[in-house]
């Protein structure tokens, strides 16, 4: 390559780096003038925006998570609801096998000695029932000679009675039963009312 040659390249690769200088140049101008200097209560104005911002993001931020710790509690409850009180429809459907077992050794002659050894059977089989209730949670609501609680007990008919005070409850139809606390069945009751 010759002396003209070597100049010529050089020249040329002199002519393609001046317009990227000249746009570099005016590049600088105009961000010079795209962002103009801010005074100081400007910058304090700015500044104060960004900080409510800033406290607003903070604020909704602890919302949502405060929003998801309650989701999970909720979720949690009724995970333990679930569990506690599913055996609910499964205590409904042994409720009656009680109060027939109960039936039955209130209908057995216990004079009679053909009879005693049926009536002990049927007495073990209703003992170890009531007991398996028990270790799930089923408790018996028997409140004969208590007040009457209209959240536990249904009165099927009220009875003048003077021995007693009115309200309470003086004879049992059928028990009631709670599971966990919760009534599953309201005892079905006479209750005793004050003489006319």
């Amino acid at each position: 390559m010759s002396n003209e040659q070597k100049q010529q390249s050089e020249a040329d690769s002199q002519v393609v780096d001046e317009p990227a200088a000249v746009e570099a140049e005016d590049a600088g101008q105009a961000g010079e003038a795209a962002a103009p200097e801010l005074t100081l209560e400007q910058a304090l104005v700015q500044i104060d925006s960004l900080q409510l911002e800033a406290a607003a993001a903070r604020e909704q931020a602890l919302r949502e998570q405060a929003e998801a710790q309650n989701a999970r509690r909720r979720a949690e409850r009724d995970v333990e609801k679930a569990h506690k009180f599913a055996l609910e429809k499964f205590t409904n459907d042994l409720l009656p096998v009680v109060d027939n077992l109960e039936r039955a050794i209130a209908s057995i002659d216990t004079g009679n000695e053909q009879f005693k050894a049926v009536g002990e059977g049927v007495e073990l089989t209703l003992k170890s029932l009531v007991d398996a209730l028990k270790r799930h949670q089923v408790e018996a609501v028997d409140p004969e000679g208590e007040p009457f609680d209209p959240q536990l007990h249904q009165a099927m008919s009220m009875v003048e009675n003077p021995d007693v005070e009115p309200n309470t409850v003086i004879n049992v139809f059928q028990k009631g039963y709670t599971l966990h606390g919760r009534l599953v069945r309201p005892a079905m009751v006479v209750v005793a009312k004050a003489p006319a």
